[in-house]
């Protein structure tokens, strides 16, 4: 019996031993990328694992080979990226590699318990990586795969989940959706409340959800876009549909008691200038320290800590400044191991009782550090300009040089690299940052994509204008589209005009204060398009404008008014003008669906009159278009311009429509109330005149008795 006892002991705690701790798993991520190639042609594979946990750090992950020819996985220690100083959670991270010498597909899984306790009794948890080991034609290399990573303790207010943007970038340009865990469905322990938009990353409450630990398990995947191949042992593979490879993302979110209010900045930690935004890449060099600034905010608490998700390595500072500010410095010195890896950093400002919303950025890291020159920028009421001195950065080509948007280019005097935007153009983004409004762009330099070597020293650097909240640049960016500037070599700063105007003499246009533009059904629209430029002999071309009933000209929703350079929608037509105007009249339509507001977007470009074979002298191609080279010295890239909303205003309906029950009622009371009261009157008049016509009867009776 006491040898069965023993037995039975040492079995339960090799089973222990085999499962890991019994509860404390808090969610993991996995990104990989390529290293060196051998001439065997073998490749090394390079795997870089997160693990959030409650308590003391404690990996329970195993990594196996699942399918195909996976090499063999050699696994580095742990190692601890952050902690809360009460051993509350932590997070490490694992450096894996392995050889593979095999183009084709293989994937890596790990499975155990336990998660932490949560609301849906999640208690196992799976882990699979897929990967592509074939040769990409763009990069000459295999597949790197999405990255994303998540802060270790994310902790938000029940009355306060509102979205969840998660990071999701992807070195290799290619389109990056999440979704969750499984297929199937069967084990991906979705939320009735939540909903995922695959596209953005994002997490959006739909109703309220309970308090505590809410579990996420989910899977980000990678689809090449058009003219990409993959080779692989098998011949060439190419299929957008299918993904490249697959990577994990999992985390949990406490939702905790409600808060006396949302407020950035009062109730919960607001980050300030110059913390970076969400989805910002830097770029760093091995065996120089890189540092990251992070500003945050509150008034009715104090921020205590910064809770971070970085590599192994890297250093936190924190001071306290005054107004209950509170800044930290991030250090990181990126080993050559770490050598063109794009590694994700999340972070939150923390207090007691609340957390800022969670950024991600991702640290590129090169052999050497970048170009960075010294510029001027000018910030006007709706357009960025920025000089670049040449002499501090020699040797540079503007040609090869451009805006975060790649169809935006530079131009350049003797001096000078030359750029004008407007806000809204050439990728500038926007960001809330306290009693300020701030729009951001950056320079960068390309490559030739044919090209197997380069001798141009890679340049990349950011500018910014801040705006006062009170301004009213503000307004005239959300509701009303200001000009459109861009710069590009070969036609210098350009700009286009998209306004709606009164009548069709196109002189008069709706006031920007007027925005939304309200409109009926059926009314006729007068919209025109002009381009303003210093050379003299130019046309304008409009290759497309398709409506949208959001500030999105790609959104899936929408509806082709022009196409190919093809008019589509049969209410169109067109006023005659000089070659750098479009005006147009359409008759105003609503999508269905709910949707109150229609964006106008259009593809413009601009050409050389000369030119023969741009174009802008191909006119409608319809749906036999063909492909052809841009000539970039007789024709602009293709730019979309956007200009909305219009607003179609509700129809008027009779109270028998009427879904306004009070409005109804009354308006039925009162008819009736009406009705009686008009019977009443005649009922009244009717016994009046009765009794008129008898009293004047008897009279006439007593006057003839009297006789």
């Amino acid at each position: 019996m006491a040898d069965t006892t023993m037995l039975l002991l040492l079995l339960l705690l090799n089973l222990s031993l085999a499962v890991g701790p019994a509860e404390g798993f808090y969610g993991g991520s996995m990104t990989f990328t390529p290293g060196k190639r051998f001439p065997d042609g073998s490749v090394e594979m390079h795997f870089y694992y997160r693990e959030s946990s409650r308590g003391h750090c404690s990996s329970q992950v195993s990594w196996i080979c699942d399918s195909g020819i996976c090499g063999v996985l050699t696994n580095g220690e742990p190692m601890e990226t952050n902690s809360s100083a009460q051993n509350l959670w932590c997070q490490s991270e694992v450096h894996m590699a392995t050889n593979v010498s095999s183009n084709g597909p293989f994937i890596l899984s790990s499975s155990g318990c336990c998660w932490e306790g949560n609301v849906q009794g999640v208690g196992g948890w799976t882990l699979h990586t897929r990967v592509d080991a074939g040769l990409r034609s763009d990069t000459r290399s295999p597949n790197r795969s999405p990255v994303s990573a998540a802060i270790p303790n994310i902790r938000i207010p029940q009355n306060c989940f509102q979205n969840l943007q998660l990071l999701a970038h992807d070195p290799d340009d290619d389109v990056v959706r999440c979704r969750f865990n499984d297929a199937n469905c069967t084990l991906c322990h979705q939320h009735p409340n939540i909903h995922l938009h695959q596209e953005s990353c994002t997490l959006h409450r739909t109703d309220t959800l309970a308090l505590g630990v809410h579990v996420f398990e989910l899977i980000l995947e990678d689809y090449l876009v058009s003219n990409t191949t993959v080779t692989e042992d098998n011949g060439v593979f190419f299929n957008n549909s299918i993904p490249l490879s697959q990577v994990p993302l999992q985390f949990g979110v406490e939702l905790l008691p409600p808060a006396q209010g949302c407020v950035p900045g009062v109730n919960k930690p607001s980050f300030l200038i110059p913390t970076p935004l969400n989805g910002d890449v830097h770029h760093a060099a091995v065996g120089q320290a890189h540092k990251i600034t992070l500003r945050a905010q509150i008034s009715d608490n104090s921020i205590f800590d910064f809770q971070v998700s970085g590599p192994s390595n890297m250093s936190k500072t924190l001071t306290s400044l005054s107004n209950g500010v509170m800044m930290a410095t991030l250090t990181w010195i990126p080993q050559e191991t770490d050598l063109y890896r794009h590694v994700p950093v999340c972070f939150t400002a923390e207090t007691l009782h609340s957390q800022s919303e969670m950024r991600c950025i991702i640290v590129v890291v090169a052999k050497s550090r970048v170009l960075s020159g010294e510029a001027k920028v000018i910030c006007d009421n709706n357009s960025i300009s920025i000089a670049v001195s040449k002499a501090s950065m020699e040797g540079i080509d503007q040609n090869w040089l451009q805006l975060r948007d790649p169809t935006c280019s530079l131009t350049s005097n003797q001096t000078h690299i030359l750029g004008t935007m407007s806000l809204n153009t050439c990728g500038t983004t926007m960001d809330d940052s306290g009693d300020f409004i701030v729009f951001k762009n950056e320079i960068n330099s390309f490559e030739n994509p044919n090209a197997v070597i380069t001798r141009r020293n890679q340049v990349k650097f950011g500018f910014s204008c801040q705006y006062p909240k009170i301004a009213s640049v503000s307004n005239s960016y959300i509701n009303h589209k200001s000009d459109y500037i861009f710069t590009e070599s070969s036609f210098g700063t350009f700009s286009y005009s998209f306004e709606v105007f009164t009548d069709s003499s196109f002189n008069s246009q709706v006031d920007p204060s007027h925005y939304p533009v309200q409109v009926q059904l059926m009314d006729k629209i007068y919209m025109g398009i002009q381009a303003r430029t210093a050379l003299p002999e130019v046309t304008l071309f409009i290759e497309s404008c398709r409506a949208t009933p959001e500030d999105n000209p790609f959104s899936p929703v929408f509806y082709d008014i022009i196409k190919d350079g093809c008019v589509t929608d049969e209410t169109v037509m067109t006023y005659p003008s000089d070659s750098t105007k479009y005006n147009f009249e359409i008759q105003a339509f609503k999508f269905t669906g709910g949707f109150d507001e229609v964006y106008i977007s259009c593809s413009v470009i601009l050409c050389a009159k000369e030119s023969s074979n741009s174009r802008c002298a191909q006119g409608c191609l319809g749906a036999v278009a063909r492909r052809r080279r841009r000539d970039v010295s007789q024709e602009t890239a293709r730019h979309y311009i956007t200009q909305g909303p219009l607003r179609v205003a509700r129809q008027t309906r009779n109270s028998a429509a009427s879904n306004d029950g009070g409005f109804l009622h009354m308006s039925t009371s009162t008819g009736v109330f009406a009705g009686l009261f008009i019977v009443a009157i005649a009922v009244m008049s009717g016994m009046l005149l009765y009794k008129v016509k008898r009293t004047r009867s008897v009279d006439r009776m007593h006057l003839l008795s009297t006789f």
